[in-house]
């Protein structure tokens, strides 16, 4: 019984602050047995999962709330940063102009461009892949806290 009472106590601590560490240490549990305790029963990894993705929705509702706090007092770097992360005019972009010549392209030039274009496309690949990949840890949870479909894949 004692066990139990101990892990509602860490799942109470992660809803909190979704940080494992810091919950043991709220709770006086070792990490290696949180860790044991998750191996050993998939009913308490689907709980400190639950309990992990209601901690981030907790967080990063607290965060946007300081976030529009700052924007409302006008000062700039949040306001930019919400421009650029909610707004596709503000947000970074690659552009590539040409002139177009009449002249053919020497083999040599063709083989420059190509690895050009080539080397543009990986970055903007590489780029795209760690946007998708910031806003897949920022969005564990589909769902806010009222059971409704959040808008958090669109950070």
């Amino acid at each position: 019984m004692k066990k139990n009472k101990l892990q509602n106590k860490f799942f109470e601590e992660l809803r909190k602050i979704p940080i494992v560490q810091v919950a043991c240490e709220k709770t006086g549990i070792s990490r290696n047995s949180v860790y044991r305790w998750k191996k050993e029963d998939p009913s308490f990894t689907k709980e400190m999962d639950r309990a992990m993705s209601e901690g981030v929705d907790f967080v990063n509702d607290m965060s946007e709330s300081q976030l529009l706090t700052m924007i409302k007092e006008k000062n700039w770097g949040p306001i930019s940063f919400w421009l650029k992360h909610r707004n596709d005019n503000y947000k970074n972009k690659v552009e590539i102009t040409t002139k177009e010549y009449s002249e053919e392209l020497t083999p040599e030039q063709e083989k420059i461009v190509r690895e050009a274009l080539e080397l543009s496309s990986t970055i903007i690949s590489n780029h795209q892949k760690n946007d998708t990949d910031k806003n897949n840890i920022t969005t564990i949870s589909g769902n806010n806290d009222k059971g409704q479909e959040s808008e958090n894949s669109n950070n």
